[in-house]
């Protein structure tokens, strides 16, 4: 797919006719719609400068009455490595293990690598179709591609740089001792572009984790970074190593709030109790959980992380690749999917559901007071086919145009 929309303003300008989130309307103490009107917004510079009574007279840029909502975020997926932009491939039912996708990967790297900047920004478009403008994104960081993934990665996100953006996780997808990575993982973090260190399954795939997390740690402290780690495993050592993890984040205030447990699907299979008593741990370490929401045997609690304070940062993780044949890159699609998981069917709890995509930006607070746009806030926004938040996520709105940091783009 190439990039869907045309850039029509930059800079300073003003938007008409933009439909903006105003309130609730109640029927005894229930939420029953969502209130909207028009108006005129003034970009400046990246900002948002002003929200202003709507002038349908002036000689602003239109935006037709589409609903303005946060453009929305990706916090967990692989830009370096997918099929998206080859001929299509279902899932192998020959690889059923993560080392078995390690022997496959390193196959496959040398030849994907030829194509993985062009293939790249193809998944990047694709996302940015669905009105995404950011994403953490994992890199491959191993013997076979070396700093490879990292450099044609970086290439890709440079000619994307005007509509896209996105933070770096160095990701040793081979393991760390499982092949001789730490060399590279040490090399990777002295560089300005990676924001966090990331790893794998410690015991199944190096077999300590104890050495892995110590390690990873340290190289975080070392180089002022953050920490998002794959945690595949459930069971004994999927807790331990989450608790582990809290421990050092307790330990070292400094990776509070920097500190993520990717997949996590340990929690997926805890009593309620537990549930909560793990819920409590992190919100205490301040470590947050990055997932895709999976729902085939593990049904992540994400209602109770929510309740207790966890960051819960939601991903489309695999695009349609050699990992997951599923993944569409929408990240309203994965809001929708939340939402029916969890029986968010009301117009208030579709409303909150949006949150899942903007990563807990919402143009209404609880109370239905307007909290979003304001002046000084980043000009990130989508322009979506939707009367309100709660349409958008329950029809999986088509969105019209998107703006990066007051870079608009609209579909022609």
């Amino acid at each position: 797919m190439q990039f869907p929309y045309q850039l029509v303003a930059k800079g300073t300008y003003s938007l008409k006719n933009v439909r903006l989130e105003t309130g609730f309307e109640y029927d005894e103490g229930e939420v029953i719609r969502t209130k909207t009107d028009l108006f005129s917004v003034d970009i400046e510079e990246g900002k948002i400068k002003a929200v202003k009574p709507n002038n349908p007279a002036s000689d602003a840029l239109d935006a037709k009455g589409f609903l303005m909502l946060p453009a929305f975020r990706d916090m967990h997926i692989h830009l370096d490595k997918t099929w998206y932009g080859l001929p299509w491939q279902a899932l192998s039912p020959k690889r059923r293990t993560v080392k078995d996708m390690i022997a496959y990967e390193q196959e496959i790297i040398p030849e994907l690598l030829k194509t993985s900047v062009e293939r790249a920004e193809q998944l990047i478009s694709l996302l940015q179709h669905y009105g995404t403008h950011f994403a953490r994104t994992h890199f491959n960081i191993d013997p076979t591609s070396g700093l490879k993934s990292l450099e044609h990665l970086e290439q890709a996100l440079e000619h994307k740089k005007d509509s896209f953006k996105a933070e770096l996780v160095a990701f040793p997808q081979h393991g760390l001792y499982y092949t001789d990575t730490i060399p590279l993982m040490k090399e990777a973090a002295q560089l300005k572009s990676v924001g966090f260190i990331g790893g794998l399954d410690p015991l199944s795939i190096d077999g300590n984790i104890e050495k892995v997390l110590d390690f990873t740690v340290q190289l975080a402290l070392d180089h002022q970074k953050g920490i998002d780690i794959h945690l595949h495993e459930a069971g004994e050592s999927g807790m331990k190593t989450i608790n582990y993890l809290i421990d050092k984040a307790i330990e070292n205030p400094q990776l509070q709030g920097k500190t993520f447990v990717s997949h996590a699907f340990a929690l997926g299979h805890l009593s309620t109790k537990e549930t909560e008593k793990i819920a409590e741990r992190l919100a205490e370490g301040k470590v947050g959980i990055a997932s895709s929401v999976p729902f085939r045997g593990t049904i992540m609690p994400i209602p109770v992380l929510k309740k207790y304070g966890v960051n819960v940062l939601i991903g489309n993780d695999n695009v349609q690749d050699y990992w997951s044949t599923f993944g569409s890159g929408n990240m309203l699609q994965k809001a929708n999917l939340i939402a029916e998981l969890y029986g968010y069917e009301t117009e208030f709890d579709l409303s909150r559901t949006l949150q899942f995509a903007t990563q807990s930006i919402l143009p209404l607070d609880d109370k239905g007071k307007q909290q979003w746009p304001k002046p000084g806030d980043e000009a990130s926004i989508v322009l979506a086919d939707a009367s309100c938040s709660a349409e958008a996520v329950s029809r999986i709105s088509k969105t019209e145009a998107l703006m990066n940091e007051g870079n608009l783009f609209w579909r022609p």
